[in-house]
């Protein structure tokens, strides 16, 4: 064989490599470009809310929402008592998933891989003393079996590696210690707030503290918050795809938005 040919070969196994390599990429691990799981915005309601009725009726910085009611919303704001003592349960609106940034050989990853599920259910049970409320319980679980990205070729490789939720069909987080709930959350006022408790992820359980947000609004309390940890935290190795084309950081992203109306 000349050398002409030998090299002409060579090239073209290189060209088969790196297209090839770029498909998988492009087809299974492409970042998805999808931003934050974030608090819906709120605006000021001269109507009712717990914090009204906290300050003996001043209903100036009761929240409210812009936006038209739901038929649920609106079940859950008639019968609303003013009062935020009590269980509160999971709802509509609330999702949980991953973010993961990813890489290709050597090449800056072009952005992350993000998973999400609408499956979450739970409930928080809140105590009142005077003008201090306080969260002094809660459970979260997450269907991690209906987590999905952008590509179905990513989801099936989540079943067997890296999550493998077909093993591993739920994550779950157990508040353990209490939460005093700012007096300017139910205000409706986004305000910052710690979630202790343990976190149950692929089989491992951990004790976290979440950095979190949370507000009263259209009659529901809701928290957004995110906790980026080692995969090798829950025992979690990143999927890889031929051994030689992707490589995934060793750190993942939790992203929640959990939106309780009382029970």
């Amino acid at each position: 064989m000349s050398q002409s040919r030998s090299i002409a070969i060579i090239a073209a196994i290189v060209a088969v490599v790196v297209v090839g390599g770029y498909v998988v990429y492009d087809q299974v691990l492409r970042g998805d470009s999808v931003g934050a799981l974030e608090l819906p915005s709120a605006a000021p309601s001269p109507t009712s809310g717990p914090a009204a009725s906290a300050a003996g009726g001043d209903t100036s910085a009761a929240p409210a929402s812009s936006a038209p009611a739901s038929s649920a919303t609106t079940g859950s704001a008639a019968s609303f008592d003013g009062s935020v003592a009590g269980t509160w349960n999971a709802t509509t609106g609330s999702q949980a998933g991953y973010r993961v940034r990813e890489q290709l050989a050597n090449l800056p990853a072009e952005s992350d891989a993000v998973g999400r599920t609408s499956d979450v259910a739970g409930s928080i049970t809140i105590t009142t003393s005077g003008s201090t409320s306080t969260l002094t319980a809660g459970d979260i679980t997450v269907d991690t079996t209906t987590i999905k990205s952008d590509r179905d070729m990513r989801d099936n490789r989540m079943r067997q590696e890296g999550l493998q939720t077909d093993v591993y069909k739920t994550a779950t987080f157990k508040v353990t210690a209490p939460v005093a709930i700012p007096a300017a959350a139910l205000a409706g006022t986004a305000s910052n707030v710690t979630l202790t408790g343990d976190l149950t992820l692929h089989g491992v359980t951990k004790s976290v503290s979440i950095p979190a947000k949370a507000q009263f609004q259209d009659g529901k309390i809701q928290v957004a918050g995110s906790l980026a940890f080692p995969l090798s935290d829950y025992s979690i190795t990143a999927p890889n795809v031929g051994g030689f084309v992707l490589s995934v950081e060793d750190h993942g992203t939790l992203e929640f938005l959990v939106i309780f109306a009382k029970a």
